[in-house]
Order: structure tokens, then C-alpha cells, then sequence
């Protein structure tokens, strides 16, 4: 089979004019990047259109390092359902520099399931990440340099939070101390930079509901503490104007096409292990409100981005998908029973049978929230009959429907049965009303601890003494009421990404919190997970180059 560039290539693509005329957006609303990308406006939402359309969640099961495919699957899905007479969008996160050159490679599907073109997507596309890192560390500098023009006035902070942001992965900036060498060059200040997808700039973005509410959200923004423990925001610099006119054009989502010339919804890009893990709800509601059916992806396993989507971004933005997806393979499931990562691709019944407790507890779990779940099972060449019939079975005596998705080498047609089974399945029994996992009014720890008991299967949740102040912080005021996004490996239930399965009898620590006053949420740092990641031993990027003005070596 050719390799994920080599199908890109081979696709001739429609003008996107063409592909935004299928969902009914006329050229006078679409701004052009190319002759195949554009971007579209927020003004495009009809709330009355949302809530006629169906919207469809893919998650899935624990990933192993590979992924589990849910890229590939809702891309897939999306392809199937237009080729049963549906019109359905898909609507997916952007890639990151950081992984499509670390370990993971890029992250617009795979095989015959892609959103195109995918080399331009995959690296800068139009330009949200960077417009996203400028503002962010353009805050950075004004603060630096507000702090530094009044030093002499005594207009110092006791504590600065705010970091800088780099869509690279590198280590090496995790600490550092910045305003060395002398006076001329700044105060020194211990600092550090996270990685873009985890700024709080780019869950602003993914979370506002038009520019207005950018600009509210970014005054709000809590840089540091001034000696009397009163926050210090964006609003006490009077910077707001400058950021938002930085995001003025990355806030409005991208109009991209699939293999088979569908419309594809491509915005916002926060991880779901170190950030919330969505899109951005006005992506989600522009294709809602221009097609019937809209799949969308929450990143890494259900633990971590759909646990999310529901209790951030659904309850922020008044959303409530119609049915949950969850991907499962073969490998990953042996992995999760017990059988060793080089042995994953071969048979192994028992193995595959002790890990359907990881799935069985991402099932339990989306049902909590009031979900109905279908399970697609992302198919690879080595998989065999009697793997495929354990779980077939498995999901037949929890009464949860099952297809099987050959979307990666077969395109839509791979996908169709999986498109039958999610229609029938919301025409009969779609979800219900959403239920939390936890309340507005429980306080920041209950909501830590209700998420580790009830999603982790935690017996506890212990709190550092940093994690502590940042509680004292946050006690008696407006941000109690702020939903809680933890920040955790996505290799397991439990903070130890070694812990596979379903980890039981552990507690959960929790080592730092931070304040995302502008999101309107808290983070929990869980373990010791990082907001900047590190480079493997040998990173995507060695494999990667330009031969004869080609691209080669992008996946």
C-alpha cells in the first residue's frame, strides 16, 4: 500500500470554492489561503441549524504510543456517511509542529482517510499556531517589559506565572532564567516555556464564542500575584487590543477537503494529556450548522480528551453529541492485557482477552455522561478472525453495537458499515441529556477528586503543598465555580503511563494547579507530566526531507 504521502498526492483536489459550495457557504465568506484552503467566519453559526444537527464524538480506548486511529476513523466515518447519502462534516483539531516531528509524525488521518492537503496542514497551514504563540509571548514581553520600566516605582509582582510558549518540542526550555547579564537586559526571573497546544491562549480560542468574548477572556488572563495576593491580569496592562488583533484571523476556523472531496473543519489544537484536547466550539458549530451529521475527535483516550469534551467543552458551549465512537485495535487491547509491546502484532487470545477491561471502563465511563456507544473497531492487516470475534462477542453481551472500520486502505467505502450502525443507532436510541461528573458548585478539590474516583477509578487524590496555595488562591472566589482540566499521562488511568489496563488501588497526586482565569478553568498537574514535551532518540525529523521539491517522509 503507498504510504500516507503518496495517496495525498495522488488525490486531485477540488478549488475549495467548490468544496465550501457542497456545504452551502457562498465565496463571499470564505477568505482563501491557496487555491485549497480557506478560512470562514464565526458570523456562519445558525444556533437554530445546531440544534437540528447530529453530532457524533470519536474517542477511544487507552492509546498505545502508535495512536488507536481516531483521526483516521472520524475522517473515515465522515467519508462513509457521505457516501450512504448523508451530508456530514468532520470537525478536527490542528497538528503540532511538536509531535509531527517528535514521536507521533502529523496528524491528519492516515491511508485513504485524510484531510487535504495534508502536507500543508500538518506544518503551517494558515498560520494559527503561530498567530497563537505570537500573542501568547507577546504578552510575555509587555509584562517583562511593564516590570521593567516601573522597577524604580516599586511596581513589582510577588509571583509571575506566565510563561512563554514554543510549538517544538524542547526540554531543554522547561526552566530557565531569563534577564541575564546585566540591567540593561530585563530583571532576572525564573520562567520557563510550555508548548503551544498547552497555552492558555489557545484554549481561549477553542473556547470563545466570538471575538468579543476572545477580547473579555484575554483581559482576564492572571499573569501574576501583586504583594497584596490580588491577581495581576492583561486588563491591568491594557495590552487586550493588541492580542486580539494578533488572533483576529486565526479565531475564525479552516475549511480544508477529505480524500473524497467532503468538507473538513480543521481549528485550534490543545492536547487533551496537557490541555483540554478539542477543537474550537466555533469550528463545531459552523459545521453544525452547515451539515447534518458532524463527527468530531477528543484527543488520547476517553480518560483524558472525551472526559473533557463533555465536562468543559460540551457544558461551556451548551453542546451534547447524539453518540460517542469509541475506537479500539487489536494491539492496543493485547498491550492493555498484559502482552508485551514487541508482541502486540501477533495473536495472542489471552492477552486480548484480559484487556477488554480497558475498554469495558472507557464504555462505563461515556455512559456515565448519559452516552449511547458504539465501538469501531480500526482494523490492521494482521489482525486475525479469532481476535475479531472476541471482541465482537464482548461488545454483543454488553449490548453495545460494533463495526468494523476499513477506512484507512478502503476510504469510505471501508467505513460505510460503521456509517449504517451510527445512523440507525441515533435514529433509535440517541443519547441522553448530559450528566456531569461533577457540579459548578462543588469546590476545585471536590472536582479533582470526583474525576479521579469516578473516570481514573482512583481510591484518592493527594494534593501538594504548591498544589495547596494555588487552592487558598482560588477559595472564596469566582473561579470555584470554573470546571477542571487534568493534566495527565495518556498512557494509563492512573499517573504511571506503565500502569496499563485498568489501574487499581492508587492515588492520585496532584503536584501543581494552574489558573487559567481567561479559559475559565483550572489545571490539575498530575504526576509528572510536562506542558513542554521532550524528543525521543531518534525523532519523525530524521526521517523527514524535500527531494526534488517534494516532500518526503510526512505520516
Amino acid at each position: 500500500m503507498k504510504t500516507d504521502i503518496e495517496i495525498a498526492r495522488s488525490i486531485k483536489l477540488e478549488p475549495i470554492s467548490k468544496i465550501a459550495q457542497q456545504i452551502n457557504i457562498a465565496d463571499e465568506h470564505i477568505h482563501n489561503y491557496g487555491k485549497y484552503m480557506a478560512k470562514v467566519p464565526a458570523s456562519l453559526i445558525d444556533n437554530n441549524k445546531v440544534n437540528q444537527s447530529n453530532l457524533i464524538l470519536v474517542t477511544a480506548i487507552t492509546p498505545t504510543k502508535a495512536g488507536i486511529g481516531k483521526t483516521t476513523v472520524s475522517i473515515g466515518l465522515t467519508l462513509g456517511l457521505n457516501k450512504i447519502g448523508k451530508k456530514a462534516v468532520v470537525a478536527l483539531r490542528e497538528p503540532s509542529l511538536g509531535p509531527c516531528f517528535g514521536m507521533k509524525g502529523g496528524a491528519a488521518g492516515g491511508g485513504y482517510a485524510q484531510v487535504l492537503p495534508m502536507e500543508d496542514i500538518n506544518l503551517h497551514f494558515t498560520g494559527d499556531f503561530h498567530a497563537i504563540t505570537s500573542a501568547h509571548n507577546m504578552i510575555s514581553a509587555l509584562l517583562d517589559n511593564y516590570l521593567y520600566q516601573n522597577r524604580a516605582a516599586g511596581k513589582g509582582l510577588k509571583e509571575i506565572l506566565w510563561k512563554r510558549v514554543l510549538d517544538i518540542n524542547d526540554r531543554s526550555l522547561r526552566y530557565i532564567v531569563s534577564g541575564l547579564h546585566g540591567s540593561a537586559n530585563g530583571i532576572p526571573t525564573e520562567s520557563g516555556f510550555d508548548i503551544t497546544p498547552a497555552s492558555e491562549i489557545m484554549a481561549i480560542l477553542c473556547l470563545s464564542k466570538d471575538i468579543e468574548d476572545l477580547r473579555r477572556r484575554i483581559e482576564k488572563i492572571i499573569l501574576g500575584y501583586n504583594y497584596d495576593n490580588t491577581p495581576f491580569t492583561v486588563k491591568d496592562l491594557g495590552i487586550a487590543g493588541s492580542i486580539v488583533v494578533l488572533l483576529k484571523d486565526a479565531i475564525n476556523p479552516n475549511l480544508v477537503q477529505t480524500t473524497e472531496h467532503n468538507a473538513a473543519i480543521v481549528h485550534g489544537g490543545p492536547f487533551a494529556n496537557i490541555a483540554h484536547g478539542c477543537n474550537s466550539i466555533i469550528a463545531t458549530k459552523v459545521a453544525m450548522s452547515h451539515a447534518d451529521y458532524v463527527v468530531t475527535e477528543a484527543g488520547f483516550g476517553a480518560d483524558l480528551g472525551a472526559e473533557k469534551f463533555f465536562n468543559i467543552k460540551c457544558r461551556k458551549a451548551g453542546l451534547t453529541p447524539k453518540l460517542t465512537v469509541i475506537v479500539a485495535t487489536a494491539q492496543g487491547l493485547k498491550m492493555h492485557g498484559g502482552v508485551a509491546i514487541e508482541d502486540i502484532k501477533k495473536e495472542n487470545i489471552e492477552g486480548l482477552r484480559n484487556g477488554l477491561a480497558n475498554i469495558e471502563k472507557h464504555i462505563s465511563n461515556m455512559q456515565s455522561f448519559g452516552q449511547t456507544v458504539v465501538v469501531a473497531f480500526n482494523k490492521y492487516a494482521q489482525d486475525t478472525q479469532a481476535e475479531l470475534d472476541i471482541i465482537t462477542d464482548f461488545c454483543k453481551s454488553k449490548n453495545i453495537g460494533f463495526a468494523i472500520n476499513n477506512a484507512f486502505s478502503e476510504g469510505g467505502e471501508g467505513a460505510v458499515e460503521l456509517a449504517n450502525l451510527v445512523v440507525k443507532t441515533i435514529e433509535n436510541s440517541p443519547s441522553k441529556a448530559l450528566t456531569f461528573t461533577y457540579e459548578d458548585d462543588d469546590s476545585i478539590q471536590q472536582k479533582v477528586e470526583k474525576i479521579a474516583k469516578k473516570i481514573y477509578g482512583a481510591d484518592a487524590v493527594e494534593f501538594s503543598g504548591k498544589a495547596l496555595k494555588i487552592l487558598q488562591l482560588i477559595k472564596g472566589t469566582d473561579m470555584e465555580k470554573y470546571p477542571v482540566c487534568i493534566a495527565k499521562t495518556q498512557y494509563s488511568f492512573s499517573e504511571d503511563p506503565k500502569a496499563y489496563g485498568v489501574a487499581k488501588g492508587f492515588t492520585l497526586t496532584i503536584n501543581d494547579m494552574v489558573i487559567n482565569n481567561g479559559a475559565e478553568f483550572i489545571v490539575a498537574i498530575a504526576g509528572t507530566i510536562m506542558r513542554m514535551p521532550g524528543l525521543p532518540k531518534v525523532p519523525q525529523a530524521n526521517h523527514i526531507d524535500i527531494v526534488d521539491g517534494l516532500i518526503d517522509g510526512l505520516s
